[in-house]
């Protein structure tokens, strides 16, 4: 896990630089596909009903943007992981209902890491990959194409459950 945490900590410089993820492109409720609202919907309350405890660290919530208040170490979360041949797969939902984030992180064979945030309300938010130590943001059309993939395995853990 430090690998990914280090990950998570390059995002930070990421987000740092940057005060916006998407800008004018940015993904809401208005523009935000049927299917990823509804894929979204169904993972979160699969998570609620199936998920396990766990909990996301403060470095990786300042990372990718998660508000928090200055004295919380730790976020709750319910989450799920598949490994398959490919890839490492971890999702997680914030157990906390005052929070609405939903972080899908998928670590490949290749050594490349993607990660996706999201929210019920809002859809994705943003999305990056890390390869060789680099974090780089993954343009907006491409990241909404890669993130549906995402979204298509999760619902189909859904089904089987």
């Amino acid at each position: 896990m430090g690998g990914i945490r280090a990950v998570f900590l390059s995002l930070l410089v990421v987000f740092s630089s940057s005060t916006s993820l998407w800008g004018a492109a940015a993904s809401s409720p208005r523009n935000a596909p049927a299917f990823e609202a509804l894929s979204l919907k169904s993972i979160a309350g699969w998570l609620k009903r199936d998920g396990r405890e766990g909990w996301l660290g403060a470095d990786v919530a300042d990372a990718v943007g998660i508000p928090r208040l200055a004295t919380e170490d730790l976020l709750e979360a319910r989450q799920r992981g598949f490994r398959t041949d490919e890839a490492l797969r971890v999702v997680q939902l914030s157990a906390d209902e005052r929070r609405d984030f939903m972080l899908f992180m998928v670590q490949r064979n290749d050594g490349q890491v993607f990660f996706y945030l999201a929210s019920q309300r809002e859809g994705l938010q943003g999305a990056f990959v890390s390869s060789s130590g680099a974090v780089s943001r993954i343009e907006p059309a491409e990241a909404q194409s890669l993130f549906q993939r995402e979204l298509r395995f999760w619902e189909s853990r859904v089904a089987v459950r």
